[in-house]
Formats: C-alpha cells, structure tokens, sequence
C-alpha cells in the first residue's frame, strides 16, 4: 500500500567505526556497532518515530512533527555519550571513546511504500549529513517552521548550502552545543583576539585567491563544483570541510574521511581537527586531506581580516607574510 504524508525525515550515521574494526577486529567491532545503532535507534520509538531501516552504522526514522523529531535526535547525542563514557573505563577499547554521530533532519511530503520512504525530503535529510560535523544536528528551514520558539533559538542559521544532486540550494540551521570554550583552537597557543570582531577571511590555493566576509558564510571547502570554495584534487572529499561564522569568529569543521590539518603561522604546531572544529584566528594554513607538511596535500592559506589595520597578503611557501 502507497501512502503520501508530510514527514519529518531523520538520518543518523555513526563516526569512528572504521577505527574500531582496526583495533578490536571484524566480529567484535561489527557486535559494538550493532549494539551502538541499537540503542540509539531506541530513541525514535522513545519520541513516537517510526524507524524505517538502519544502515550498517546509520538509521532511517520519521516522525509525525519537527519537534519529535528534534527530541529523538538530541535523545540519540546522550545515549551515543554514555557509549564514549564507557570507552573511558578501565579495559576498555580507546576506539569507543572515537565514535561520534551526524544527525539531519529535513520535512515534506513522504511517499511510503513497501516499508520504505521516498521523496525529496528523504533525499535531502540524507545528503546533508555530507555538511554535518561530528555530533552535529542539521535541519533544514521546514522542519525549523514547525518547532516551537524556545527550540528554534536553539539554533543557528548556515545560510544556503548546495546539496548533492539537487539544483536548489538548501537553507540549513544547526543545533548550537552548550559552549564549553574552544579547546582545539588553543592547544597550541591562545587564540588572539582582536580589538574588534573580523571583517573576512581571505582564502589561497595555487591561482584561486579569494576573499569573504561574513555575509559570504558558511563556506564550504570541497573538490564539488558546488563547494564555495573549489578544490579539484583527488584527496579532497566532495564537501571537505566548512567555515561557518558564530560568535564573532570563523569556525572550521572537518567534514571528510581524510581529515582537516591546520597550522597556525609561518611554523606553529599542527592542529588535526578528525571531524572536529577549531576557531581560525591569524593567519596560517589549512591542510585538506594531509598536514601542510605533506607536498602531495592540497594547502590553502587563509588569513583573518581586519580591514581597519590588515595589509593584504602574499604568499610564501612556509606560511603567510604581510607587505610592509
């Protein structure tokens, strides 16, 4: 029987997978994993979803409104934490520490049929999981029309974002995290704030040279002819890694299998990011797949700007120069 409903659509996938098939091997990773789905697949039925299909270390569910929707995706963030505690304790595999999980959530009209669904919202909730950081939550502006205000402040705007095989770009909202300080963008120095927040960042690679402000953001860095930030190299992944503006600083989010690397100066320590974020701040180099170190890696020069006292930037193969 073919149904046709308004749904909101979620997908969930599981990161950090493929280093515990590494260190624990193939049937006891494969059982931690089963296990790891199973239980966060418990908070769709929690929250009155229905679960479609898993995926290997993915789901598939739908939910009646947004708003159960959000419940179930914030639900499956704990449940995945206490799985990470565990790693923690003593014996325990370091790769459970590892896992991490992208959620994103898109709403429209669903076709089910044959316990399956289809549909432009299906398609779309599952290819935003390509922009999605880890144990990060992405919705689109639908299912954002339908929650309640004290949730929808909640969240942020990414602005449009070109979606995979969709001619339409997609309007994105993330699901902000409680601050805890910015961790990976000072260990290796402090971060140097300015007197005033940036005005842009300028970004080099080879002849592409090119400057956004804040108006421009988020930008996506990928070897797609979609990506903001165009990158034809075979390390690249389609979306790489994305520049996102939130509290007055640029933040960048690995979004690959190959990894982002970024050192800040001419000959500062490297920074390898592994699906994680890191506030930019000076200048210094972003790595795309390999550390700056590596000849064969893309590398593309980035400096924060402030227009009131920064000189525009040459290029040096150690790093990043002013005129002066």
């Amino acid at each position: 029987m073919t149904d046709i409903r308004e749904r909101t659509v979620l997908f969930a996938d599981l990161r950090g997978s493929t280093g515990l098939f590494e260190t624990l091997g193939n049937a006891e990773a494969t059982s931690v994993v089963t296990h790891t789905v199973g239980l966060i697949s418990k908070a769709v039925d929690e929250c009155g979803g229905k679960l479609v299909k898993t995926l290997g270390d993915g789901l598939m569910a739908v939910f009646e409104g947004p708003r159960d929707g959000i419940k179930s995706a914030t639900r499956m963030h704990e449940l995945l934490e206490r799985v990470a505690a565990r790693g923690k304790q003593h014996g325990a595999s370091p790769g459970l520490r590892a896992l991490r999980m992208q959620v994103a959530l898109a709403r429209g009209e669903v076709v089910e049929m044959g316990g399956d669904c289809f549909g432009d919202a299906v398609n779309v909730a599952a290819r935003l999981l390509d922009h999605a950081g880890d144990n990060e939550t992405l919705i689109t502006a639908e299912v954002l029309a339908g929650l309640p205000s004290n949730l929808k402040a909640r969240f942020r705007s990414l602005d449009l974002i070109a979606v995979r095989g969709r001619a339409e770009p997609v309007h994105v909202h993330v699901l902000d995290k409680p601050s805890q300080g910015d961790v990976a963008a000072t260990q290796f120095g402090e971060v140097r704030h300015a007197t005033s927040e940036p005005d842009g960042i300028r970004l080099i690679w080879m002849d592409l040279d090119r400057v956004f402000d804040v108006g421009h953001m988020p930008i996506v860095l990928g070897r797609s002819v979609q990506a903001t930030y165009c990158i034809t190299d075979g390390r690249v992944s389609r979306s790489h890694a994305r520049i996102d503006w939130h509290g007055g600083t640029f933040s960048l989010t690995d979004l690959s299998y190959n990894g982002t690397f970024v050192r800040f100066g001419a000959a500062g320590e490297i920074l390898s990011l592994r699906r994680g974020s890191c506030t930019l701040h000076g200048s210094g180099v972003i790595g795309l797949g390999g550390p700056p170190t590596d000849a064969l890696a893309p590398a593309v020069r980035f400096e924060v700007l402030h227009f009131a006292d920064t000189e525009p930037l040459v290029g040096v193969d150690s790093g990043l120069t002013r005129r002066g």
